[in-house]
């Protein structure tokens, strides 16, 4: 099979197709035959050397697919040859063939594109476990999401929206933050010319924001916390910028709030599988419904894999970028 590698860290022109051997699906696992793949700010930091694949997964890059199922291992029940899947992967999604624990498997409503629910897994995966699982939201609460008009803030907004959270989103640009409210937040902040702590505070009556999903970390976490309500939650998922956060300890007592800081990918099986079963339960009937989409960017072939790369490292893209494999 095909599999995009990465023969040496650097930058997007060191991504190599490659043959690879096909894998074999083990006891309780599928091979599926990918049909496209999905982005994410993992796989640009593995390129680079700083995020390898955790033991036992493939080495190349790859966090999530959609295709069918090609092979079904022993102990497997509910899944047959043919049917459209995407899953969630500890690596490797950047190849013809994948092999996944069938607890990370989702199946694909007749009404969603193939190719472009490469792009569901890993976000639904991740604001399932963090806004809701972790964060608490709740219906009557506000929701402060960062990286608007990315995948995940996408997916955040309308899920926010979903199970009725007013939805805050910052955005690096006036377009950015008018995709956002089309997308479904209730209100967008352009943050190069506005104070998202501002906006946040105005837009709650000077209250507050009950949970923030923060993709930025570094200066951000200060100032998600003075933009937060008695009680609020403050969930850290990745670190854009390097210096490390510095936050009145006061305040966050005075304010009874707390700071969750989380990973995905390297999480034992067992709690990644709970997660997707979670997804299943409360995110899919949504998708089949119609009022949860997958939001695409851009799909670039396989063989396009750098300039896919470019196009995430330019922060150009709006929702998410997919690589087509099939």
């Amino acid at each position: 099979m095909r599999a995009v590698v990465v023969p040496q860290p650097g930058g997007p022109d060191v991504l190599t197709v490659a043959e690879r051997p096909d894998p074999v699906p083990g006891e309780h696992e599928l091979r599926i035959r990918v049909v496209a793949a999905g982005l994410n700010g993992a796989d640009l930091s593995q390129r680079r050397g700083f995020y390898p694949s955790p033991p036992g997964a493939p080495e190349w890059p790859g966090l999530e697919v959609s295709g069918t199922v090609d092979a079904v291992g022993a102990g497997v029940d509910g899944w047959s040859v043919g049917d459209r899947v995407c899953a969630l992967l500890p690596g490797g999604g950047y190849a013809e063939l994948v092999t996944v624990d069938a607890g990370l498997a989702l199946p694909v409503p007749e009404q969603v594109d193939l190719v472009e629910a490469a792009g569901l897994p890993e976000v639904a995966a991740t604001v399932w476990a963090n806004v809701f699982r972790l964060g608490r939201l709740v219906a009557g609460e506000t929701l402060l999401v960062h990286g608007g008009s990315s995948g995940i803030g996408t997916m955040a907004i309308q899920l926010g929206r979903a199970f009725g959270a007013q939805v805050i989103a910052t955005a690096g640009s006036a377009d950015k933050a008018a995709f956002c409210r089309e997308v479904g937040a209730h209100a967008a902040v352009d943050y190069r010319s506005q104070d998202f702590v501002e906006a946040a505070l105005a837009f709650t009556d000077g209250r507050g924001v009950d949970v923030v999903l923060d993709i930025v970390g570094g200066s951000y976490i200060a100032r998600d916390l003075d933009a937060l309500a008695t009680g609020g939650r403050i969930l850290s998922i990745a670190v854009r910028e390097r210096e490390a956060a510095a936050i009145d300890m006061g305040l966050l007592m005075r304010k009874r709030a707390s700071i969750h800081g989380t990973t995905l990918r390297a999480r034992p099986l067992a709690e990644r599988t709970a997660v997707i079963a979670g997804v299943r339960a409360a995110v899919w009937p949504l998708l089949a419904e119609g009022r949860v989409r997958p939001v695409i960017d851009s799909v670039f072939p396989l063989e396009d894999a750098a300039a896919a790369h470019r196009r995430m490292e330019s922060s150009a893209h709006r929702g998410k970028i997919l690589l087509r494999v099939g």
